[in-house]
């Protein structure tokens, strides 16, 4: 993968030269191999030299409030911010998390709080959700490969808007899709964490691209479970303006 200065101008990616900060909000009660991950998190975050704050075992509302307080002390900073990553990582269904306590809290509204409108340090700045949790029951056995079609062409405007959009400069990266489980090893952690926290931490190219690469990974790998093989890719959202390099 190409480094940002063989290809990019500095308009064509974010500015990484001010703080990053990143936030990592984990249940590891009854999540066996739940701090192979955090380890892992810390080590990529090092290396990436993002400021990381681990959070463990919360109840559901106080995601939120760890999220606020991530986020007050953000604009509250004299310094900017480049860049922040929001790991989330608990039980879950689709669209929400569990927290110690057993109540949920709904994704929408942790990553509304992190919005142009809603953060004045990350306005116009990426911010990186990372979703470490279920999003249903169903388990993926896997297809045969067959030939598919691409679509038409997709218009295009070169105009740039006088105001920045409220949901842009986002990245939401889950760790399966809508409805499946996300698989987690009782002692060597989750297949999702453990595979971008490698790809992100050894591997330079603009993130979009290292996150294809740990699609392929997973897609690539059959898990057993239960003495069955099961696949699972991840899945991400992104309204990112510009290229991100993390290195």
């Amino acid at each position: 993968m190409s480094s940002k200065s063989e290809y990019t101008s500095d308009q064509d990616a974010y500015d990484m030269s001010d703080a990053r900060l990143a936030l990592t909000l984990c249940i590891t009660k009854n999540r066996a191999g739940s701090e192979t991950d955090v380890q892992a998190l810390e080590k990529m975050f090092k290396t990436l030299d993002f400021k990381n704050t681990v959070k463990r075992n919360l109840p559901a509302k106080g995601f939120w409030e760890e999220l606020e307080k991530f986020r007050d002390d953000m604009d509250q900073m004299k310094d900017p911010v480049s860049c922040c990553f929001v790991v989330l990582m608990a039980h879950g269904e689709e669209g929400i998390l569990q927290g110690v306590d057993g109540n949920t809290i709904r994704l929408e509204e942790l990553f509304c709080m992190l919005t142009n409108k809603n953060c004045r340090a990350l306005r116009g700045k990426p911010k990186v959700f990372i979703v470490q949790a279920c999003r249903g029951d169903q388990k993926d056995a896997g297809e045969v490969v067959k030939p598919n079609s691409t679509g038409g062409d997709v218009l295009l405007t070169t105009e740039r808007p006088p105001k920045l959009p409220t949901f842009s400069d986002s990245l939401h990266v889950y760790a399966t899709v809508e409805g499946y489980i996300a698989y987690r090893h009782e002692e060597d952690g989750s297949f999702f964490i453990q595979t971008l926290t490698d790809v992100f931490a050894n591997m330079k190219g603009n993130i979009l691209d290292l996150l294809t690469e740990v699609t392929r990974r997973m897609a690539d790998a059959e898990l057993m479970i239960g003495g069955k093989p099961r696949k699972v890719n991840p899945e991400v959202d992104s309204t990112l303006r510009k290229l991100l390099y993390l290195q």
